[in-house]
């Protein structure tokens, strides 16, 4: 079925047992030397860096899109595979699909249970993600985690130590994997992809802001202050907060910082509805509200947007585009 490029990163599924708790430790030889391959699939291994996700840092994510692409220009490359730690999956995952422009499909999975226990659910995942990484085409990044595919945006981890730790909580599923195939249920809405981005020596800082009873605007303020130069604003609802913190959000639109609006409600869309500090007042303050996307990946796209110009306007632009769907959601056959 294909020549499939494993890229390795560490986390859970490269995780051993260091005296006190699991750290990522195994290099991709040795992940891959747990899982089965599907039948007429050859790997090559790229060992990349291996870190527990909680440690990544953008110069990591910046250093992981890059690499990417660089393998994807070899012709003779089916598809990628990524292992990845679960806790920031869905960043890592999501930064390479705004990127991502080629039709071969980039597969990122990971563990909840580290390597060589029993009932690990590695070996299982990154057979799944071949198979995907194979079989597939056209779909952009995608995650095969638990026997079910996702798409990248969108995408969150759901549970914190179970085996089906994905899911997007505002979409319908998008494939199931069992039985040595693959079965794609609809595809996955992605708007153009944005341009490889510079290795910045210094990159953007990307803060994130929760609101909730009693909030006050101290630590947005406090972000602006420290050099941000983007604020994900966490809101409460459909992405509500307090005048005083839309007069917070307006000082800091009008410094430049790309503010994004977000909600902690784990489904459903940021929505203009209410006033007196609700969305409708952020929004016209000049925070970007960003539809399904939940905090982690609305930094991501935070970070794109700064990555990908110097003027705010401009930026705001990038912003809004990264946030838009324009293909429709059809059933589609794999």
């Amino acid at each position: 079925m294909g020549r499939i490029v494993v890229i390795s990163t560490g986390g859970t599924i490269a995780s051993r047992w260091q005296g006190s708790g699991f750290a990522a430790d195994a290099d991709g030889s040795e992940v891959m030397a747990t899982a089965p391959l599907p039948e007429d699939i050859t790997v090559e291994v790229v060992d990349l860096f291996s870190v527990n996700s909680p440690r990544l840092t953008t110069a990591h994510q910046l250093t992981l899109l890059r690499t990417v692409h660089e393998v994807l220009a070899d012709p003779g490359v089916d598809g990628i595979v990524v292992t990845h730690g679960t806790d920031t999956l869905e960043e890592s995952a999501f930064l390479v699909d705004l990127h991502h422009h080629d039709p071969r499909t980039v597969v990122f999975t990971g563990a909840q249970r580290p390597m060589g226990t029993a009932d690990g659910d590695g070996p299982g995942n990154l057979y799944d993600a071949l198979l995907t990484a194979a079989t597939t085409r056209g779909l952009g990044v995608l995650i095969a985690f638990g026997g079910r595919v996702h798409a990248a945006r969108g995408t969150v981890k759901t549970q914190a130590v179970a085996l089906d730790a994905f899911a997007d909580p505002s979409k319908e599923l998008l494939g199931k994997i069992g039985f040595g195939k693959v079965t794609m249920l609809r595809a996955p809405q992605r708007p153009e992809p944005l341009p490889l981005p510079a290795m910045p020596e210094l990159p953007p800082r990307v803060d994130m802001v929760m609101h909730h009873a009693d909030g006050d605007p101290v630590l947005l303020n406090a972000a602006v202050a420290a050099g941000a130069r983007g604020i994900v604003l966490v809101g409460t609802g459909a992405g509500n907060a307090t005048p005083e913190i839309v007069a917070a959000v307006k000082d800091a639109v009008a410094r430049g910082v790309l503010v994004a609006l977000t909600t902690r409600v784990a489904a459903g869309p940021v929505t203009e509805i209410y006033t007196h500090g609700g969305a409708v007042d952020l929004v016209a303050a000049g925070a970007v509200a960003t539809g399904t996307l939940r905090a982690p990946q609305a930094r991501i796209a935070v970070l794109s947007a700064l990555l990908a110009a110097t003027d705010p306007t401009e930026q705001g632009r990038i912003l809004q585009r990264s946030l838009a769907s324009t293909d429709p959601a059809t059933l589609v056959t794999v």
